[in-house]
């Protein structure tokens, strides 16, 4: 065979790669935006883990508030129930100048719920509460306050776990956008065009359905 017989079927071989063009502009620009993509995932990972810290820390003031909103509640209460306790020895022993004394310095809430369970003649009336502790007017600003602040620690202590899982969401994409990245940039090392196109189409899909979780979660600026 002659060699231009040779160079002309080496010719008739080779088939160019016509849309590599249009492979390298899609791979530059996903890089591009895929880049800006992780960058922004990583910083808002950074942000919500920064509120997860910022909620526990409200919980764990809130918690202590209300362990010292309890405590006092239930000093109040150890000395009303003495003070309760009292008055029914000198009631019982018929004294009743002690026994008006002492009711005369029921602390707040004793002194109106004492009332209210004495208008309701507890010793003829079998329906009426066993104590004034039982009446409804016997409620303690400090035992409010305490499940308040019980109820504002768990709604607290939730909202961090919350923070925490949308940080590690944003985590997620960003190793899911890396993985984008990797895709895009291997197939402009593979020569086979079939195979290029393959692996940047897989970099495609990844970044689409990444992008749109992206746009799903919620963020802060």
């Amino acid at each position: 065979m002659s060699e231009p017989e040779v160079e002309e079927e080496s010719s008739s071989r080779y088939i160019p790669d016509t849309s590599a063009g249009w492979r390298e502009l899609i791979a530059v620009v996903l890089l591009s935006v895929t880049a800006i993509a992780t960058a922004w995932s990583g910083f808002q990972s950074s942000k919500w883990g920064g509120e997860m810290s910022i909620a526990f820390s409200k919980a764990s003031t809130a918690r202590i508030e209300a362990s010292r909103a309890d405590g006092n509640a239930n000093r109040q209460l150890t000395i009303q129930v003495q003070l309760y306790t009292q008055w029914i020895a000198a009631f019982a022993d018929d004294d009743e100048e002690l026994a008006s004394y002492l009711a005369g310095r029921f602390p707040e809430p004793l002194a109106s719920a004492w009332a209210a369970w004495i208008a309701l003649r507890p010793q003829q009336n079998p329906d009426a509460p066993a104590s004034p502790f039982e009446m409804p007017e016997y409620v303690q600003p400090d035992a409010v306050a305490a499940k308040e602040a019980d109820e504002r620690a768990d709604g607290l202590f939730q909202q961090a776990l919350d923070n925490n899982q949308r940080g590690d969401n944003y985590t997620l994409l960003a190793v899911v956008f890396a993985t984008v990245l990797f895709f895009a940039a291997i197939s402009g090392r593979v020569k086979k065009t079939t195979n290029a196109w393959f692996l940047l189409g897989v970099g495609v899909v990844l970044f689409i359905g990444a992008a749109v979780t992206l746009i799903s979660y919620p963020r802060i600026i």
